[in-house]
């Protein structure tokens, strides 16, 4: 049986490197929920073709950052009651399935890495860091709970939404109207102590109730 030949690779360069720097640029801030993306305005900003921003957003669209695009104007999403409830419902039982996993697997080596990372956090709570590099603080630590639980499927999960939760969570912060820097720090390290302990529900529970409670503050603000 011969076999099929293959269709040659194609370089992409340019429009992955477009795509990471318009995410970076709704991460910091520069475009705001529901703001436009044109390509023409882009592809002269980057330096870039058309074609390689089309592709760009084409990739955010698929990371749920964007909506529209082809034949439509591209916007930002826009933070609205029916994505925060999805993607917070999906964030509560991932984050739970996330850490009581570590909490079984990990070991004191890697634990103290999470110490670090909320003395991170601290650091840019208390030390005049603006929101963007703050709400990036915070999903660092959630980001090593996930390294942690090493269930390189449960990780897929978490990436498929962890774009639209740092968008999501920018606006928490931005918004801040729960006094967000007093207490992030003692959430983490509260959960960084579960991660220790041996009481599992305790941890599920604390770990949900942390989602939960971003996502009744990021409803509230939606109406």
């Amino acid at each position: 049986m011969n076999a099929v030949p293959l269709p040659k690779a194609t370089r992409r360069g340019l429009a992955d490197e477009a795509a990471d720097l318009v995410r970076d640029a709704l991460f910091d801030g520069r475009f705001p929920p529901g703001a436009p993306l044109r390509e023409v305005e882009l592809a002269a900003g980057l330096g870039v073709s058309r074609g390689s921003v089309r592709e760009a957003l084409a990739r955010l669209r698929e990371e749920g950052l964007v909506r529209g695009g082809w034949h439509r104007s591209a916007t930002v999403i826009e933070v609205t009651a029916d994505d925060v409830r999805e993607v917070y419902e999906l964030r509560a039982a991932l984050d739970v399935l996330a850490a009581t996993t570590a909490r079984r697997t990990a070991t004191g080596p890697r634990l103290d890495r999470l110490d670090a990372l909320v003395d991170a956090l601290e650091a840019k709570a208390h030390g005049g860091a603006d929101d963007a590099e703050l709400a990036a603080a915070d999903l660092d630590f959630h980001d090593h709970v996930y390294d942690l639980a090493g269930n390189a499927r449960l990780t897929a999960a978490w990436h498929a939404i962890r774009s639209q939760i740092r968008l999501f969570h920018l606006h928490r912060v931005t918004g801040a109207a729960d006094g967000y820097r007093a207490h992030v720090v003692d959430e983490h390290r509260r959960i960084a102590a579960l991660l220790r302990g041996d009481d599992e529900s305790a941890l599920a529970e604390y770990v949900r109730e942390h989602v939960d409670a971003a996502r009744r503050i990021l409803l509230a603000a939606t109406r």
